[in-house]
């Protein structure tokens, strides 16, 4: 098969998930024997074309616009433009895959110009991450994700939560919807060894102190304030000795504000964007990972730190207890409940062999369920389908 993604993120361009699902699905689909060229927009240093892992990877050049929507628009031109003239000189490519609403109007041009079928994979909602519509600005997205959502011939979700969203915000019929999950590299996050790692957890906390840590875009639907408000009562709990450090990019000063405010700033450490190598350390001396979202398709960064083997505590929102089986693989705790999640971290921070518990059978569960290798042999099936079924109909 020859297919055609689309994406607006692919490494080096990493803004949430979507990178590492496409970076790390399609090289096994190549090993499958499929050829796959994805158009993704250029980024800092990185070749306009190169071959990733056996993936052809276009990149293309996106005017900036006034804002970030405007910038979309030409996103979708650029893709339009560039994919239709590589249909035209390869002229054989069984589909086009689209990884959310952001290329949705490139894909929808190819499908219509070329009539290949399209594949869509909507990776969250614009309704899930705000419980509604509520502006102008989510109204458009909501438009553009309804509309991508009724052009494919199929949809895929990365759990059943979001099957049922899916359904339900995008109108789409249930037995359109093929859910396969997400997966890890596990051997990407291999333990490190090669560095002083005392010296290096001191960059974060103290000695005596346990390092809790919160990894993800600082995004009003991943629930940050709650592990905030959870924070006075572990300190209290543990003597004062656990340090909260926050990893990622993103807007932190109503967060920062707010630590302030409980008067545990002190305790906290925004740390901004780590890079991949840099975290694999830190993860090595971390002792427990919290993510404790309101609103959560998947928790990708679960399987993370599975892979990492550091201790999760999740909330109960979305796809998380798909993820994680609670008192076996992590804690699931109450979404937007900070008591609950005070408990789910203690519960973990005074219980070592409880720890060892969680993340060896987390470990464990990462090749059982969230093995790639197996999630492209899923994906392939979907594939297969829809190529099958475009041969029986006449366009």
């Amino acid at each position: 098969m020859k297919i055609l993604v689309l994406s607006w993120e692919f490494p080096p361009r990493i803004v949430g998930g979507i990178a590492r699902h496409v970076s790390e699905l399609y090289p096994e689909l190549v090993k499958l024997g499929d050829e796959i060229h994805l158009i993704t927009p250029e980024f800092g240093q990185a070749a306009l074309y190169e071959l990733v892992e056996g993936i052809h990877v276009h990149r293309v050049s996106v005017s900036s616009g006034n804002d970030f929507l405007h910038w979309v628009v030409n996103l979708n031109a650029s893709i339009g433009h560039y994919g239709g003239e590589l249909v035209l000189s390869q002229a054989d490519f069984d589909l086009v895959h689209a990884h959310d609403w952001l290329v949705g109007d490139g894909a929808i041009a190819l499908k219509e110009r070329f009539k290949i079928p399209l594949i869509a994979t909507i990776h969250a909602t614009e309704h899930g991450r705000y419980n509604g519509i509520h502006n102008s600005t989510q109204s458009y997205i909501n438009d553009k994700e309804n509309s991508l959502a009724y052009n494919a011939w199929r949809i895929v979700v990365c759990s059943h939560y979001m099957r049922q969203e899916v359904a339900r915000v995008l109108h789409s019929p249930w037995d359109k919807i093929d859910v396969i999950y997400n997966g890890i590299r596990p051997e990407k996050k291999r333990q490190q060894q090669d560095f002083y790692a005392q010296g290096f957890r001191r960059q974060f906390a103290a000695d005596e102190e346990k390092i809790v840590y919160y990894l993800g875009r600082m995004t009003y639907e991943k629930g940050i304030p709650v592990l905030l408000d959870a924070a006075p009562s572990i300190l209290a709990k543990m003597g004062g000795n656990v340090k909260f450090v926050f990893i990622g990019g993103g807007r932190t000063e109503e967060l920062k504000r707010q630590a302030w405010d409980l008067g545990i700033w002190h305790k906290c450490y925004f740390t901004g964007f780590l890079s991949d190598e840099y975290l694999d350390k830190f993860q090595t001396v971390a002792d427990c990972a919290v993510f404790p979202s309101l609103y959560e398709p998947f928790g990708i960064v679960a399987l993370e730190s599975f892979a990492s083997r550091v201790p999760v505590v999740v909330s109960d929102t979305g796809g998380f207890p798909e993820v994680v089986q609670h008192g076996k693989t992590g804690v699931i705790t109450q979404a937007n409940n900070p008591e609950s999640l005070a408990w789910g971290i203690l519960s973990v921070l005074q219980n070592p062999d409880y720890q060892q518990h969680l993340v060896d059978h987390a470990y464990n569960d990462l090749c059982q369920r969230f093995n790639w290798s197996q999630l492209a042999l899923e994906t392939q099936s979907v594939y297969e389908r829809v190529i099958k079924e475009r041969s029986l109909v006449k366009w």
